[in-house]
């Protein structure tokens, strides 16, 4: 099946020469200069006589440009071309759904009461289910964590408090009444402030956005509350989903608040982190469930491109967008995730596909792959990585060697988010509102907005060309390994990049610490739409390590 490219190619401005002429002199004719200055910074040459012959194509051109900005856009128009994630050959998987957890242990309530902050969602459940604490009592427990801490880690934008006593009282009733929704009923959650959650702002944490209400609720706002989950923040985001600076200023690392938590899902790591909430949901583009939950210490789910409606969250990259859950364990992430995949009608790039899991015993006989060389790379956690590796080898697993593709390197076509983030975006920098963000160096969006609008359209489909050769390599190599599952140092080796372009799902979770006390974490990769599988197999080493079971103190 063939990749498509997302973009609306006149959209994209192959030439974009108006770059070159003052606000004055937009109507003046492009000229043959001009058509060469273009041409060099798009490293391109041309003779006199080509660009001659260019212009009359150049300025129609540049009127069907102007045309078509006097059209509305907003954010949540996609373009009509869709990404694809599946490689040539590739079999979706069929038949029923399975989900199954593990075996329940007895859960008391404790007699500290702030002992609940580091409770698993399972845990919680239990409690809820068995009528020990009420969705209510809960419920007021987090927000009032919220309100404490919050002043210290800046992680919350909007406090969803009336909405969140109403959702609690609501799941009280039900369960009296004899009506239980499942391992979700009443448990507080936040979400990253790009969902739209209808009567509260969505700020995209963003200057130019932090009074925008979006009046409809997002797709996986919906199938929580259906769940019974309980919403009680609006959890910040890195402006525009970039790192963790948003428009109040800085989501903090509860590990040392005189760190940032990264980004951009970084108030919903850093809440978690911080016993703030049970679980939030996060999104990734290019790291943005991985890096803050690596740096929190929390578990993060990545599901594969298409697996989740993305219906209602603010559009940056559409082929490369994707929505998952941050929780305190690996089973926690299959819990929230069972409750929000799936089509749903309006996001036409998520695909019907099983979701089937179930905790693995033992890993005897598993063949779990690993990036040979990445981890003999020089690295800052290797030591700790490569203990990993001995922990799986010690629960039975065979560890393969696996090679990554190389024929296409991920780095060279990542430019393709930069393009369809401006195209997201093109009013804001056309308007000049940009100037509003609070990150204005070289490396924030506003720069990466307009240096985008110079990659030529032809060089975008020819990157989304590489890319479809980037996916049926990795399927190759895969299919070459005999695996299903995967293990890779989070940042080295360049696994981040390369899995975000082919859109595999990852879970990141905790493997140790620094001498600095900071988290550190591992990455198992799995095959697209195997979330199950991967979940299953990082579930078993979670259970043989304590490291998710460790927790910031703070004051």
């Amino acid at each position: 099946m063939k990749q498509f490219s997302l973009l609306i190619i006149a959209c994209i401005g192959s030439f974009l020469l108006g770059a070159f002429i003052n606000n004055d002199d937009t109507q003046k004719p492009i000229t043959s200069n001009m058509v060469e200055v273009a041409a060099q910074v798009f490293g391109l040459e041309f003779t006199p006589a080509e660009r001659d012959s260019m212009l009359d194509n150049l300025n129609n051109a540049r009127q069907n440009y102007e045309a078509l900005r006097k059209i509305e856009l907003s954010n949540d128009v996609a373009p009509a071309l869709y990404f694809n994630p599946l490689p040539a050959g590739f079999v979706m998987p069929t038949g029923p759904s399975s989900f199954k957890a593990s075996a329940s242990e007895k859960v008391m309530l404790p007699k500290n009461r702030d002992e609940l902050a580091f409770y698993t969602v399972g845990q919680l459940g239990q409690l809820i289910r068995t009528k020990q604490i009420s969705s209510v009592e809960l419920t007021q427990f987090f927000l009032n964590r919220l309100k404490t801490y919050d002043a210290k880690l800046h992680c919350v934008i909007s406090l969803t408090d009336e909405l969140a006593l109403s959702q609690a009282r609501r799941a009280d009733a039900e369960l009296k009444a004899g009506k239980y929704r499942g391992p979700l009923h009443g448990i507080p959650y936040g979400a990253k402030d790009l969902l739209a959650t209808k009567d509260y702002k969505t700020t995209w944490g963003a200057e130019p956005y932090k009074d925008q209400t979006i009046h409809m609720n997002a797709t996986v706002i919906q199938r929580l509350e259906a769940a019974g989950a309980v919403l009680c923040g609006k959890m910040t985001l890195g402006a525009l989903a970039m790192g963790d600076v948003w428009f109040g200023g800085k989501t903090r690392n509860p590990w040392n608040t005189e760190n940032g938590s990264s980004g951009s899902s970084a108030g919903s790591a850093s809440g978690v982190s911080a016993g703030l909430l049970p679980f939030a949901i996060g999104t990734e583009t290019l790291g943005s469930i991985v890096s803050p939950s690596t740096i929190c210490g929390t578990t993060g789910l990545r599901p594969t491109f298409g697996r989740v409606s993305r219906h209602g969250a603010m559009a940056l990259s559409w082929s490369m967008d994707k929505i998952g859950p941050i929780t305190r364990s690996v089973e926690d992430c299959a819990l929230v995730f069972n409750a929000i995949y799936g089509p749903d009608g309006n996001d036409p790039t998520v695909m019907a596909a099983p979701f089937r899991y179930i905790p693995l015993a033992t890993l005897k006989g598993v063949r779990i792959g690993y990036v040979k060389k990445a981890f003999e790379s020089n690295y800052p956690n290797r030591a700790t990585d490569s203990l990993t590796l001995q922990t799986l080898r010690n629960l039975g697993a065979e560890l393969m060697p696996f090679d990554l593709p190389t024929g296409v390197p991920a780095s060279r076509i990542s430019f393709l988010l930069g393009v369809e983030a401006a195209a997201s975006f093109d009013e804001l920098t056309r308007s000049g509102r940009d100037d509003l963000l609070a990150r204005q160096t070289k490396n924030a969006w506003p720069n990466s907005f307009r240096s985008s609008r110079f990659v030529p359209a032809v060089e975008y489909i020819q990157a989304n060309r590489a890319r479809t050769k980037l996916i049926n390599e990795m399927a190759a190599q895969l299919k070459a390994a005999k695996i299903d599952v995967y293990v890779s140092p989070t940042y080295a080796g360049g696994n981040l990049a390369l899995t975000n372009l082919t859109g595999h799902p990852c879970v990141v979770l905790p493997n140790g610490f620094t001498k600095q006390n900071l988290p550190t974490s591992i990455t198992f990769m799995g095959q697209l739409f195997e979330e199950g599988k991967v979940l299953a197999i990082a579930k078993a080493y979670q259970d043989a390590t304590s490291w998710h079971k460790k927790h910031p103190v703070l004051q």
